[in-house]
């Protein structure tokens, strides 16, 4: 039976068995792949449907489930009816976004997701998101309502998503134009609290996305405006896990812009922010942001307190207080941080050990994550004394660069081929600079 507005969906409960959220919704993003979708699921969207929060999935999960379960109906997995569901009465939502459309633009999405699949590059990807994303402010209504705001949160979905796979580079531009319609519904005010209280943190978390993006592709102050935005957006609407997830960025932007300094200091306060939250692992992620601004300053032995303190909260597992967008940080990621931190502090052949973990433990699905492991892995070889491993790995991204466009992966490869100059009498290492030089 179809679960009741606001019950919990205890059908798809007991269908998740002995499976911890976050190994569900592996399941089902391996699932997706087996049938050529893309969803972005992590524990959270699981807790969502179990709470009763989502009552009928969007079509991209309804042919998931349907394919992990076959047989089975919506209903039979604890699911409303499509068109009982409030805002799924097949008018395309503000923001024209898979979430909320006609069976007919269902089909249309499906052509270009095809095409995306094949494609296969980010050009593709950003038509993608241009066609699906883009809103017309001049269509908005007098007052958002639920249907806006689920808009607005599967927007920032489906940014992080082609992010992972594609990289930021041919995103960006497309980005900006959502986050206009995101603020533009924000000022046009809400049908209720708990309606504008959604937007606000749906419009926060939307740029702190568009601000990765512009991040990743090198526009550090665009980047550094996005976020200053978010953060604001967020102290206005009181919103502690937003304010922690801006202050985590800022903090990314400003070790990489060399203000060490600056970088512990808004990982410090994103701890304030989150510590009642209930969140080891936005913990242990705060933690390494500040240790990367320690190892920037050379200050070994904070670097290596707070190292340890994330590794402590790391090891307490996943919470169903951990954010969505914390779906990336995972064992793999941990490794990666904690690389950079032994690079910056100039023990090379330490971080290399870290970063080749981070490669090897990766999820191929984060595409653009693989491709930066192995590059902070060829770097590392590079500086540790390895140009031939360091020439391999570097190929290896090479390879991966063909379907991810990322300025900051490039600028490292970049450096990477700089170093290995000396060693270019190397047939490996030669092969890997003409082709870097191409």
């Amino acid at each position: 039976m179809a679960a009741s507005p606001h019950a919990p969906n205890s059908t798809f409960r007991k269908l998740r068995g002995q499976h911890s959220p976050a190994e569900f919704a592996a399941l089902v993003r391996r699932a997706a792949k087996e049938i050529g979708e893309t969803v972005s699921c992590d524990a959270r969207y699981i807790g969502r449907v179990e709470s009763g929060e989502i009552r009928c999935p969007n079509y991209a999960y309804e042919r998931v489930f349907l394919h992990m379960f076959p047989g089975h109906t919506l209903a039979d997995l604890g699911f409303s009816p499509r068109e009982t569901v409030r805002g799924r009465s097949g008018r395309r939502a503000p923001l024209s976004l898979p979430l909320h459309r006609s069976p007919s633009s269902a089909k249309e999405s499906d052509v270009l997701r095809r095409a995306f699949m094949a494609g296969g590059s980010a050009t593709v990807a950003a038509a993608t998101l241009s066609l699906t994303l883009l809103g017309d402010t001049r269509r908005l209504p007098s007052r958002a309502g639920e249907s806006e705001a689920a808009a607005v949160e599967d927007a920032v979905r489906q940014i992080r998503l082609l992010d992972d796979r594609h990289g930021a580079d041919a995103l960006y531009r497309r980005a900006a134009e959502p986050l206009r319609t995101a603020y533009a519904l924000l000022d046009a005010g809400a049908t209720r609290q708990s309606t504008e209280d959604r937007l606000h943190s749906g419009a926060g978390e939307l740029a702190v996305s568009v601000g990765w993006l512009a991040h990743d592709s090198g526009r550090f102050d665009d980047a550094r405006s996005h976020y200053a935005e978010a953060l604001a957006t967020a102290r206005v609407a009181r919103d502690a896990g937003l304010e922690a997830h801006a202050f985590s960025n800022m903090a990314f932007l400003a070790r990489d812009c060399g203000r060490s300094r600056e970088a512990v200091r808004a990982a410090q306060a994103g701890h304030r922010a989150a510590r009642s939250l209930g969140s080891p692992r936005l913990l242990s992620l705060l933690a390494l942001r500040e240790a990367g601004g320690w190892a920037g300053l050379a200050d070994r032995k904070a670097c290596e307190e707070a190292l340890a303190r994330a590794h402590t909260e790391f090891a307490r597992g996943e919470s169903d207080a951990d954010p969505e967008w914390m779906s990336f940080f995972g064992q793999a990621e941990l490794e990666s941080l904690e690389a950079r931190c032994w690079s910056a502090l100039g023990e090379h052949a330490r971080a290399a050990r870290h970063a080749r973990r981070a490669a090897d433990l990766q999820d191929p699905h984060f595409a653009r994550n693989v491709a930066l492991y192995t590059a902070e892995l060829a770097g590392d070889l590079a500086r540790a004394g390895a140009p031939d491993e360091a020439a391999w790995a570097g190929g290896r991204v090479l390879d991966l660069l063909t379907e991810v466009q990322s300025t900051r992966i490039r600028s490292m490869l970049a450096e990477t081929a700089a170093t290995l100059i000396p060693h270019q009498r190397s047939p490996r290492v030669a092969t890997f600079l003409t082709r870097q030089g191409a």
